[in-house]
């Protein structure tokens, strides 16, 4: 099982990957489609990350205390023109690890996920955030960087028990079921229960209706929706990862 990273290695992450995002963004240019977020081109991309960037640097450089959540228009005022698209990303991206880098240890600010402190909740959800979007943004290529195991693990965690844990959810065939979600590089599992109209994640269980395994690698962007299952081990009712791609509600 892999050990929490940490503030500094969340930050590293996102720095890494905002230049990559940009790089595949720049080389396919604003009107391309993104096969992994349908009815996207990439300029709908770059403009969702970069407000998100803007957003949470807002809140951790001011820092805002009060819930915050806003139209990224709110945020953004108003969005740059097709020649000025990658400067504008990659200075919201600038500014956010900045900030972020800058921020005491004891920030307190307004968070939305259970995280030991503020800092760390960010920092996390930011370099998530932009991993996937990353991802997104090469996905025209036909294929994608891979991420380091930990991180990937790390990542699964932060979607089953954190972006998704008690989300509201249309329960498969009318019936409570169990997903095991087990990484085999790092020796993590999850038990992810859809019953009662909600998701609930835990670390421990024992049966499943449908158990995947495989490398935290490709678990963690199958889990986002964002490749398919090759390469990972389906047991069970493998009819539920249809119903996870169709129904299940990927921030």
């Amino acid at each position: 099982m892999t050990d929490p990273l940490t503030v500094s290695s969340f930050i590293d992450r996102l720095d890494a990957e905002g230049p990559l995002l940009a790089e595949a963004a720049e080389s396919a240019g604003a009107e391309a489609p993104i096969p992994t977020c349908p009815g996207w081109a990439m300029r709908n991309l770059v403009h969702h990350v970069g407000g998100v960037h803007r957003w949470a640097t807002e809140i951790v450089s001011t820092p805002r205390t009060e819930e915050w959540f806003v139209e990224l228009t709110e945020v953004v005022g108003s969005w740059p023109g097709d020649a000025e698209l990658i400067e504008w990303f990659r200075e919201g991206h600038r500014r956010l690890v900045t900030a972020l880098s800058e921020a005491p240890a004891d920030l307190e600010c307004f968070t939305f996920l259970p995280a030991p402190s503020s800092l760390l909740m960010w920092s996390r959800r930011q370099a998530h955030e932009t991993t996937i979007h990353r991802i997104d943004a090469q996905s025209p290529t036909g294929t994608y960087s891979e991420c380091d195991a930990e991180f990937a693990a790390d990542g699964i965690d932060e979607l089953l028990a954190g972006m998704l844990n008690e989300r509201s959810v249309e329960t498969p065939r009318g019936r409570a079921v169990t997903i095991h979600v087990r990484a085999r590089d790092t020796g993590d599992d999850w038990f992810v229960r859809a019953g009662s109209g909600s998701i609930v994640a835990s670390r421990e269980g024992s049966t499943a209706d449908c158990s995947l395994s495989g490398r935290a690698t490709d678990l963690y962007p199958l889990l986002w929706n964002r490749r398919g299952s090759d390469g990972i081990t389906v047991e069970g009712d493998a009819a539920l990862l249809d119903w996870w791609r169709e129904s299940v509600p990927i921030p």
